[in-house]
């Protein structure tokens, strides 16, 4: 140990690197047995214990992250006992262990920010679904990095933080300009969950960005909507703010989803009834009710007139008695909720004949069964308005023309 010490004294360099070599030495071991002991034993005190929330910050890192503050500490704390070490060397090596310091101290809680939104959107789905914090947590993060930076950059030249917070306001201008997007954002995500505008599920259209789906994030500056192609719309927060959208939230909500189509009848198909034709209809059980009340209402008609010509007489229709089943067999649908608006109507008749328009709401919002519920009932109405000598009306076609001049030929043959 005596000649160790000799010559270590007359080499006053390889003193400084032995203790250098110890220090990194000593440096590695205190991370060593913090991340693989300390670190180790405090994960498995968090699995086992009841709670969730350290779960959370477990799952995020954090403890990983402060794990490495200590070898910094140790550099930061052994630099000044090396022995030959100038004082200028020390001190940048302790500037540059205590910058480090304060980025991991940054990053385990940024860290415990995200591990926050976890928790809360663990304990409180529904909550976090009407009410999301990730804006609220990504502007705390901008806020802290800041922080951070600022006090890296004071660190390493060795100024007072309040030093370069006084040069910021020559840089406002500069700033708003760098972040407007982030000012734009955190405004219109504080809008967006102050008002419930968006929610993570919601269904909403916005055709200006090609949006047409389920909203799948919320976040700071942007919004995500999942289209049902699978394809993903990201759009700029602010812009659902400065801009219409449609939000398929309150039909979901409801329980049910309109159905609003119309059936063009061909208008030269629209005659009275006569009597054959009613005695038909009253095979249909649905109905019955109608052509009963019809039956004494018109008769009551008749009677004050009776003597007048028929043109003054009321008669029955077959585009009414259809209007009139069309209704019976949604208020007998199993599948339509009776508790909404429920109507079929006549609209304008116009170049495509008569519309009349089916207005109502299935029981049910999902996307498939609703498609297969309006589809079942129109197939049956195509199906039934020949019953009551009805035409659905449909634009010439190829064919259709093709056998009308064939028909024509065949009667100018006969001629």
């Amino acid at each position: 140990m005596n000649s160790l010490l000799e010559t270590l004294s007359e080499h006053p360099w390889l003193a400084t690197l032995s203790a250098l070599l110890a220090l990194l030495v000593a440096a590695w071991l205190v991370d060593w047995i913090t991340r693989h002991v300390l670190v180790r034993v405090i994960s498995r005190l968090v699995r086992v214990t009841p709670t969730r929330w350290d779960d959370a910050l477990l799952a995020r890192g954090v403890i990983n992250r402060l794990a490495h503050v200590t070898p910094a500490l140790v550099v930061y704390f052994g630099v000044v006992a090396l022995p030959g070490t100038p004082e200028a060397v020390a001190q940048v090596v302790r500037n540059i262990a205590a910058a480090y310091i304060v980025l991991t101290l940054a990053q385990a809680i940024s860290a415990l920010l995200g591990g926050i939104d976890d928790i809360y959107r663990t304990r409180n789905p529904e909550r976090a679904r009407s009410r999301p914090i990730k804006g609220y947590i990504q502007v705390a993060k901008i806020v802290l990095f800041v922080i951070a930076g600022i006090l890296i950059v004071a660190t390493l030249i060795e100024r007072s933080p309040l030093l370069l917070l006084s040069g910021f306001g020559a840089m406002t201008a500069v700033l708003l300009l760098v972040f407007k997007d982030t000012i734009l954002g955190l405004v219109a995500s504080v809008q967006l969950s102050s008002n419930d505008m968006v929610r993570v599920g919601d269904w909403i259209e916005m055709p200006k960005y090609g949006a047409d789906g389920d909203v799948i994030d919320v976040a700071l500056h942007t919004v995500k909507v999942q289209n049902w192609d699978k394809t993903i719309t990201t759009i700029p927060s602010h812009a659902l703010i400065a801009d219409s959208f449609r939000n398929w939230r309150g039909m979901s909500e409801s329980g049910g989803r309109r159905i609003k189509r119309a059936l063009h009848i061909d208008q030269n198909a629209i005659h009275h009834l006569d009597d054959d034709q009613r005695e038909a209809l009253e095979r249909f059980v649905l109905l019955r009710p109608y052509l009963a009340g019809k039956r004494e209402q018109l008769a009551e008609w008749n009677r004050q007139r009776e003597g007048e010509a028929p043109v003054n007489l009321r008669r029955l229709t077959n585009v009414g008695s259809f209007r009139a089943y069309a209704e019976a067999y949604l208020r007998a649908h199993p599948k339509i909720h009776q508790d909404m608006t429920l109507l079929v109507r006549q609209l304008p008749p116009g170049p495509q004949g008569l519309p009349i328009e089916i207005y109502c709401f299935t029981n049910t919002t999902a996307w498939g069964d609703y498609e297969g519920i309006q589809s079942d009932i129109f197939d049956h109405l195509l199906a039934i308005a020949p019953e009551f000598g009805l035409t659905v009306f449909q634009q010439p076609s190829g064919g259709d023309i093709q056998r009308a001049a064939q028909a024509i030929a065949e009667l100018a043959q006969r001629a």
